[in-house]
C-alpha cells in the first residue's frame, strides 16, 4: 500500500450543504418536538431549507468533483463488504471521500430526509396547528396517512444520527482517523491506491 498523501477531498459546497444541514435538521428537529402555534412556521422553513439543500446536494452529485460525485462514492456489494471486513483494523482507512459503509449511510441519511421533507409537505396538524404546502391537494385519508408516515420517519432519522455520530467517534478513536477535520477544511488523508 503506498503512503497517503494530503489532498482536498471536500469541496467547499459539499461541506456548506453539509453543515447547513445539520443546522436546518437539528432545529426542525427541536422545534417539531416543542410544537407550538407560535413556532410551526418555523418548523416549516427548516423542512424547506433542508428539501433545498437536498436538492443542491444531489445536483451536486452528479455534476460536482469526483468525491462529491455519486459514481465516486457508491460502489457495489462486494467492495462494500471487502472495506467491512477491514473495519476492525485499528489503522485510519485514508479513503479517498466517504468509505464505502459511509457512503451507504449517507445515502440513507439523505433518502430519510427526502421521505421527511416531502411527507412534511403534504401533512396535516392532528391539532390542526397548520396545513403543509401540498396539503390541501390531497385526499383527507392521504394527507394523515402521509402525517403519520412523517413522525415515522421522524423515529427512523434519530438511530441513523446517532449511528452516523457513533461512526465518527468509532474512526476517531479507534482508527485514529479524524473524520470532522476534513468536513471543515477540505483536506484529508488518503491513499492512492
Amino acid at each position: 500500500m503506498g503512503e497517503p498523501v494530503r489532498e482536498r477531498v471536500w469541496d467547499p459546497l459539499v461541506r456548506i450543504v453539509h453543515w447547513s444541514l445539520v443546522i436546518t435538521v437539528v432545529a426542525g428537529f427541536l422545534i417539531g418536538e416543542n410544537m407550538s402555534f407560535a413556532n410551526i412556521g418555523w418548523h416549516f422553513w427548516m423542512g424547506y431549507a433542508t428539501g433545498a439543500l437536498l436538492l443542491i446536494r444531489i445536483v451536486w452529485g452528479f455534476v460536482g468533483p469526483a468525491p462529491a460525485r455519486f459514481s465516486h462514492m457508491l460502489t457495489g456489494p462486494r467492495q462494500v463488504i471487502d472495506y467491512a471486513k477491514t473495519v476492525k483494523n485499528r489503522s485510519p482507512s485514508h479513503w479517498p471521500g466517504h468509505n464505502p459503509l459511509g457512503a451507504l449511510s449517507a445515502v440513507a441519511l439523505w433518502a430519510v430526509l427526502a421521505g421527511l421533507v416531502i411527507t412534511g409537505l403534504c401533512s396535516e396538524s392532528e391539532d390542526f396547528f397548520e396545513t403543509a404546502p401540498l396539503a390541501g391537494y390531497l385526499p383527507s385519508d392521504l394527507r394523515l396517512e402521509m402525517t403519520g408516515l412523517h413522525d415515522d420517519l421522524h423515529e427512523i432519522l434519530v438511530p441513523l444520527v446517532f449511528l452516523h455520530l457513533g461512526a465518527i467517534a468509532f474512526y476517531h478513536f479507534w482508527k485514529r482517523e479524524n473524520l470532522i477535520r476534513p468536513m471543515i477544511t477540505g483536506w484529508k488523508w488518503v491513499r492512492r491506491d
